[in-house]
């Protein structure tokens, strides 16, 4: 017998609302409102003298990340998640409305960004990265919101007083990892981030950026193994002491760099550039 869900799933329509013929749904309203409060922390950033960006650079920041989180997401999938599929179906690709966005390669395209911006504005990219991994966490955390909303990427089936029977998901209760992954790499991993801002200021280029690597990696290689791996892929390994999913082999990477990049950090004398 299953066992009794704590929580049953609410009943949210994934529409927000319809302006005639168009359809506004949630998860679009979730990126639009990390962009525009992550827009609005970092005009904050710039007022307090802790950015270099001035407002203008700023937008146009914004508007290119846009880009890259797209770009990067949609060509992510397609080569990390389905790269058979849509080889064999190239315009496939563009059908973006249709889902699969990948977060390592929107991750990827937003890092082409910064790069391109720094240039562009001969800026020192560590600045800019410091930025945009500040406000990265509020985006994280609405768009796991919305994946929870539209009931994806769930967890695997547990006997948990937590767990949540999903729509379309079988008849017994799984984690709702969406919402582990909004506090983690949402909540938790702003609050780490402001208070070593706080720590240390405009001391230390790079820290930020560093920290946010490595408590994304973390926190995603932990989660993942509560969430169900994306049914067409299954575990990547597959072994009898461990299972591993594609998520947790694209985090280990991030992990070790930003763990690396802040013990190098943090060696340097204070205010040393590199």
């Amino acid at each position: 017998m299953a066992p009794d869900p704590f929580f049953s799933f609410p009943v949210i329509d994934p529409v927000a609302f319809s302006l005639g013929p168009l359809s506004v749904r949630w998860y679009a309203l979730a990126y639009m409102a990390g962009l525009i409060l992550g827009w609005y922390l970092l005009r904050r950033r710039i007022t307090s003298g802790r950015s270099s960006l001035s407002p203008a650079q700023l937008d146009m920041l914004l508007n290119l990340s846009v880009v890259g989180i797209l770009l990067g997401g949609r060509l992510g999938y397609v080569l990390f998640y389905q790269p058979q599929y849509y080889a064999a179906y190239p315009a496939e690709i563009l059908k973006i409305w249709q889902g699969g966005m990948s977060f390592h390669g929107g991750f990827l395209g937003v890092c082409i960004i910064i790069l391109l911006t720094a240039r562009l504005y001969r800026l020192d990219w560590r600045d800019i990265g410091d930025d945009v991994a500040y406000v990265a966490p509020v985006g994280l955390f609405f768009g796991r919101v919305a994946n929870f909303i539209n009931a994806e990427l769930y967890g695997r089936v547990t006997d948990s007083p937590f767990g949540i029977i999903f729509p379309g998901a079988g008849p017994l209760p799984r984690h709702p990892s969406q919402l582990y992954e909004a506090a983690l790499e949402g909540v938790v991993l702003f609050i780490l981030l402001a208070l070593i801002q706080h720590r240390y200021r405009a001391t230390r280029p790079g820290l930020l950026m560093a920290v946010f690597f490595a408590g994304y990696g973390l926190a995603r290689f932990v989660i993942e193994f509560v969430r169900e791996p994306d049914a067409h892929l299954g575990f990547i390994i597959d072994g009898a002491m461990i299972q591993l999913s594609m998520g947790q082999l694209l985090s280990l990477p991030m992990l070790l760099i930003g763990l690396g990049c802040a013990a190098i950090i943090l060696r340097r004398p204070t205010g040393q550039g590199g």
